[in-house]
């Protein structure tokens, strides 16, 4: 227990390039991430990492370790899978990959913790292109067009991007009727955490000759609750899912503008891989979160497998 505890270490500091993050997403301190790393490195008398103040990064002897762990834990994860699907209750280790904005799906997820006791689960949250086979995700959720061969997916439901502000900050700055009256607005912005990339605004006409790019900045940051804040507190406006602020546009705290320009769906779909068993475990999610968001989304799903 005590090596597949060294590994499952190893293998989260391979995939975050932090000991610290390591140590919160395991309830440790990062000082113990970095020891239960040297006893492993002493065991296999190899160097795993290169370290630095300002890096961690995988030597050529890690990162033949780290593909024969993925092996291990996949192999792990398949014989669970087996046993599961013998008795045919859902039950075990459910590893869940969520985008970082999944304030409308935590609802869904509580409701099915409710109904299925017996399936502890395991949420990862980011925005990344995560490698679903190689981390040993059971099932992961995204927004976007899909491009891995090995995954069988099947369509959620869609929703648009809205450019929203506060009726208080209308009132003191007016509300911009065209997209090139944007340049006199406080506008807020979001940054993609993993590629560092910031989102564009999806408008039909382009204010300028540079296009989206000429959107005034006022704040940039990489969170979308702390967006939201932002645009509750009228301190500008920012272009947001219409799923993350349903119920301030239901309160009237929050209004759409320049709707007619926007173009922009985005189709939320639920992945999980082609190669392993459907276990009862991954059915019972998907088909849970399948008649949860022909509830809540905008768009209706169909069935694609």
């Amino acid at each position: 227990m005590e090596k597949m505890s060294g590994m499952e270490i190893f293998v989260h500091v391979a995939q975050t390039r932090s000991f610290i993050a390591t140590g919160r997403a395991k309830g440790i301190s990062s000082s113990a991430v970095s020891k239960s790393i040297s006893r492993l490195e002493e065991r296999l008398n190899v160097r795993l990492f290169q370290r630095s103040t300002r890096s961690v990064r995988l030597t050529s002897e890690g990162e033949v370790f780290l593909e024969r762990c993925h092996r291990i834990f996949s192999e792990i994860q398949a014989a669970e899978d087996e046993l599961s699907a013998m008795t045919q209750q859902p039950r075990g280790r459910l590893r869940i990959g969520l985008p970082l904005a999944a304030g409308l799906m935590l609802p869904m997820i509580s409701s099915f913790m409710v109904r299925y006791p017996d399936i502890e689960l395991d949420l990862d949250f980011s925005d990344r292109l995560t490698d679903v086979i190689e981390e040993g995700m059971d099932v992961v959720i995204r927004g976007g067009e899909l491009s891995d061969s090995r995954l069988i997916s099947r369509r959620l439901g869609s929703f648009r991007l809205c450019i929203v502000g506060s009726e208080a900050y209308f009132a003191d700055h007016g509300t911009p009727g065209r997209p090139d009256e944007l340049t006199g607005h406080a506008c807020l912005h979001y940054r993609f955490p993993g590629s560092g990339k910031i989102a564009l605004w999806p408008l039909k006409q382009s204010i300028s000759t540079t296009g989206n790019h000429a959107v005034p900045s006022t704040l940039i940051c990489s969170s979308l609750e702390a967006l939201l804040f932002m645009v509750k507190e009228g301190r500008g406006i920012a272009c947001l899912p219409d799923y993350s602020i349903k119920d301030e546009l239901d309160t009237g705290e929050l209004r759409t503008v320049l709707n007619s320009y926007m173009a922009h769906t985005t189709i939320f779909h639920i992945l999980w891989p082609s190669t392993r068993q459907m276990t009862p475990k991954v059915r019972a999610f998907v088909d849970h979160m399948a008649g949860m968001f022909d509830r809540f989304m905008v768009g209706k799903r169909s069935n694609d497998f």
